[in-house]
Order: structure tokens, then C-alpha cells, then sequence
């Protein structure tokens, strides 16, 4: 078993005579965020227990989670049950959740997945890898004192879009393109191979678009994200222990909540995964 900070976290133990399909796990504090653990490890462990399940068939090509509650620190139980499966796709119905102090049932994250057999066939992208400076010609940014233990699990190095050194209320940029644009490369800190449950954890390794987009550091929560896989395990191998480069843009803002969408390339210019989120906000 592997001691990296990133597989520790996603250990999860066959609960089957309990319970078809379902895990149990435990949440680690080398991934907290604000309140609860870092949603990316969270996403990624929901989709570690379709990975580690025996009934898997393929490889992941989409995932979608909703994040209900946060997880408190403790114990937790994860069920992926496959629903439908055909010749080459597998459905799945996802469900994390826990017991409280107060012995009460909480519903921390439900969604659903799809793995399938991939087949050799004409491929292409209509998003090319931006053009610019290479991780190792840039500093690593400072992991931010106090309880954000999560973000000193990456090596995060800014191209575009860093967070505000002012919380003035003031856009990023006048130009809408830009105002909520942010570039990074990242990697897993210590460095580790990349595979499809770290390649979602790293999907949601932005900050919220409304911070960049205003400086104001009002309340904000992912509601709902969603990862695409491009990538096959031949991508992955290639893309071996490398930094990604990652960006991300806000699209719409309105009552409380926005969306954002964002890319994640290998060194290579392969187009790994898209991202999609819904997101909270408070004024």
C-alpha cells in the first residue's frame, strides 16, 4: 500500500456483507479545506470505489458529484452500484455518507459515473494547449498559513489569474475574457504517477471564479462538478508523474450561484480532461 498522502486518503476497505457495493473509509487531514476535506480528494474517492470494485468494466469517461453536506472528520461509507452495464459502458450510482454525533445518517455526496471499454477510433481536439512558460521556469507558490492543508498537497505554479493581493472589490481585468481566467501547472507534491482519481482531484484544483472576478472573499462552495476523461491509460502513462497545466474560466453569475469550465493538459499538449462546476456564493 502506498504511503503517498493523496493514496492514504483514498483507502477504502470492502464492506460487502453489510452492504452490497459499499466501502468504508475514513477522511485524512492532510486534504482539509475550510469546512471539511478538499472536494477534489472527496470526488476522487467516490470514484475510487468504482475503480476498486470488482465488477468494474472499463475505464472512466465521465463523472458527476454532488456535494450535499461536508464530511466531518471520521469515519464514512462510500456505495457504488453498478446499474446498467452492456457490451462496452457501465453505469453507476454513487453515495458517501455518515453517521454524526448524534447517531443521525447524513448524506455527504451523491452522483454517478460511467466507465467503458475504449476502442481505437479517429481522434482530435478542438482545444490546443495554450502557449506558455514551462513549470520548471516558474516559483512554486506558498501553500497559505492556516487551515488550508489541502493546498500544500500540490506543487501549483501561476501562469494567469493568481489570487487577489488586494480584496478591494476591484475585477481582475476590464475584459470579460480575462477577468476570471486563471493558468496554472500542478503536480502532486511529492510528485506520483498520474491515474484517473487524481486526475479529478486536480479538476477542482482552482479557487472560486467569483474571488478572481470581484476581490472580494465573500463565501463560496462547490455545488456540483463534473470531469470529462479524454485521457486513456496510454495518456496517463505518457503523462507519468509530470506537471498538468490547468485553466479555468467563469461563465455565468447570477443569484447566488456561477459556473466555471476548465482544461487540464500534460506536458505533452494532450488534452487529458474537462471540467465543469456549479458553484455558490454568498454577498
Amino acid at each position: 500500500m502506498s504511503s503517498h498522502p493523496f493514496d492514504t486518503a483514498l483507502v477504502l476497505t470492502p464492506d460487502f456483507d453489510a452492504a452490497p457495493d459499499q466501502f468504508l473509509g475514513q477522511t485524512s487531514p492532510a486534504w482539509w479545506n475550510m469546512v471539511g476535506p478538499f472536494g477534489g480528494v472527496t470526488a476522487a474517492i467516490a470514484l475510487n470505489a468504482v475503480m476498486t470494485h470488482p465488477a468494474r468494466l472499463g475505464d472512466p469517461v465521465a463523472l458527476t458529484v454532488n456535494y450535499s453536506n461536508g464530511l466531518l472528520p471520521g469515519d464514512f461509507k462510500v456505495v457504488a452500484t453498478p446499474v446498467r452495464t452492456n457490451r462496452s459502458t457501465q453505469h453507476w450510482v454513487l453515495n458517501l455518507r455518515q453517521t454524526d454525533a448524534n447517531g443521525v445518517d447524513i448524506v455527504a455526496l451523491t452522483g454517478t459515473a460511467i466507465t467503458a471499454l475504449r476502442r481505437d477510433t479517429w481522434s482530435a481536439s478542438d482545444l490546443p494547449c495554450p502557449e506558455v512558460p514551462r513549470p520548471e521556469a516558474l516559483t512554486r507558490l506558498t501553500p497559505p498559513q492556516g487551515s488550508l492543508a489541502w493546498f500544500g498537497r500540490y506543487d501549483m505554479r501561476s501562469i494567469a489569474g493568481p489570487l487577489p493581493t488586494k480584496w478591494d472589490g476591484g475585477a481582475a481585468s476590464a475584459d470579460p475574457q480575462q477577468a476570471s481566467l486563471t493558468q496554472l501547472w500542478l503536480r502532486d507534491e511529492p510528485p506520483r504517477p498520474l491515474d484517473f482519481t487524481s486526475l479529478v482531484a486536480m479538476a477542482d484544483g482552482f479557487f472560486p471564479r467569483v474571488w478572481l472576478r470581484r476581490a472580494l472573499l465573500v463565501p463560496a462552495g462547490t455545488v456540483t462538478l463534473t470531469v470529462y476523461f479524454h485521457a486513456g491509460p496510454d495518456q496517463l502513462a505518457e503523462t507519468g508523474a509530470g506537471f498538468l497545466l490547468a485553466q479555468a474560466r467563469g461563465q455565468g453569475y447570477r443569484n447566488g450561484f456561477f459556473d466555471q469550465a476548465g482544461q487540464l493538459w500534460n506536458e505533452h499538449g494532450s488534452l487529458l480532461a474537462t471540467t465543469h462546476q456549479l458553484v455558490y456564493y454568498k454577498e
